[in-house]
């Protein structure tokens, strides 16, 4: 009989991310394996750790960093036009002040998807980053929000956000025959998007970009529909989902350490939550082994 495969799906949601970091350096402790990973925005940027076996790196560097006004936030804006800095988060950060464990990233046999937004067209574009350092801007397009980034310039094609034509991308796993999911929301349970001011992505973008500029005013009705479906999936029993289980207020460009950490810290508990459930007698299929409770390690 064929093993099934699982895709573990990263929905993004700039620093509610943190709690995405707590779960997969809970999951990267126990050893647990996927056969395919995909994540958007922070899901795409917070994800790569894990395939370089870096549980950690994610709350300290953010802890370390977006408190600098140079790294994150007006300042930044206003010289650059993105609210994060580009050369200091994606060249100085990760090549130097804490390093990305790029050679064992390059390692790993998992595919690994990024999801990014095409301005031209409004469509989710899904790119394989088989080389971090490479493929910088990949990453960097997929977490580049709209109003506060420039548009992400790859190959050809302009790039910004994935998130805002595929906010939790688990239909394209499923095309891509995986059969079973593990989908980390950042969320709280039962969270439904509201509609953001037409008129305000009209003037943004409609005279260069009118499809985006419909994609970022009919986000909602995406997102709200693509909940729907992994409801359903998740009742039938192909998809297990992770939402935080304890409320933390947090920005989407948060500084404070405390508030990085805590939510954090909720993703340590429900991943560790998630493991004692495999324990107790559910099982994880993957193409490279089966998760049982004699399989997992105690963190």
């Amino acid at each position: 009989m064929e093993k099934l495969k699982t895709a573990l799906v990263l929905e993004g949601g700039a620093m509610r991310g943190m709690y995405t970091a707590g779960i997969l350096d809970v999951f990267e402790k126990a050893g647990l394996e996927f056969d395919g990973i995909i994540g958007v925005s922070a899901g795409a940027l917070f994800g790569v750790n894990y395939l370089s076996k870096q549980p950690g790196r994610v709350i300290r560097y953010n802890k370390r960093f977006n408190r600098d006004r140079n790294y994150m936030g007006l300042l930044p804006l206003l010289k650059t036009g993105n609210i994060i800095d580009t050369k200091y988060a994606y060249e100085r950060v990760p090549r130097k002040l804490d390093p990305f464990d790029n050679v064992t990233y390059k390692k790993s046999k998992v595919p690994f998807y990024a999801v990014v937004t095409n301005v031209e067209t409004g469509r989710a574009e899904y790119i394989r980053v088989k080389d971090v350092f490479k493929q910088m801007d990949v990453l960097r397009a997929s977490g580049s929000m709209p109003f506060v980034s420039l548009p992400v310039k790859i190959g050809d094609n302009l790039y910004l956000d994935g998130a805002i034509a595929d906010s939790i991308p688990y239909e394209h796993m499923l095309k891509l025959g995986y059969d079973r999911l593990v989908v980390v929301l950042t969320k709280d349970p039962g969270y439904v998007k509201k509609p953001i001011n037409k008129l305000l992505a009209a003037l943004k973008y409609r005279r260069r970009f009118p499809a985006f500029a419909r994609a970022v005013a009919d986000r909602h009705i995406m997102y709200n529909d693509e909940m729907d479906r992994l409801n359903r999936l998740e009742k039938a029993g192909v998809a297990t989902v992770l939402r935080p289980s304890r409320k933390v207020k947090i920005k989407k460009t948060e500084t404070d350490p405390a508030k990085l950490q805590a939510l954090y810290n909720v993703g340590v508990a429900d991943g560790k939550n998630y493991l004692k459930k495999l324990r107790a007698g559910m099982k994880l299929e993957t193409g490279n082994k089966i998760m049982t409770e004699n399989r997992i390690t105690e963190n």
